[in-house]
């Protein structure tokens, strides 16, 4: 990976992060409300998850933009991926087959933050 690579991955997870993050609360809020009602969730608790999943997510886009803490952004970032991949298999496994993949594009994202963190760990950046 080149430098100029690497930035385009940040970039890429970055835009990723803040954009989901502002989807799930200006553009598409329902859906996340009709999956957390299909498991029983709703009322503050179904607000709670909504905007606490989305502020967590636009705060991660920037935490990717200060490229602060790296090491500890990549857990995060590998730890909210599982945790709402798992959360989704079990509330709503039919996400797995959607055809646009909302669930299954979790794995190539999660390779491309390996490999961006990688590349940085080996030049000190």
């Amino acid at each position: 990976m080149t430098s100029n690579q690497a930035l385009a991955a940040k970039l890429s997870l970055a835009f990723l992060w803040i954009f989901t993050g502002l989807t799930s609360v200006f553009f598409a809020p329902e859906i996340g409300y009709q999956i957390l009602e299909s498991a029983g969730i709703d009322d503050a608790l179904a607000d709670l998850c909504v905007m606490g999943g989305a502020f967590a997510d636009v705060v991660m886009g920037i935490w990717v933009l200060t490229n602060k803490y790296q090491r500890l952004c990549f857990y995060a970032q590998i730890g909210i991926i599982l945790t709402f991949t798992v959360l989704l298999t079990i509330i709503a496994p039919a996400f797995w087959l959607h055809p646009f993949g909302p669930v299954t594009k979790n794995i190539p994202i999660l390779v491309l933050i390996w490999v961006y963190y990688s590349f940085n760990a080996r030049n000190n950046v």
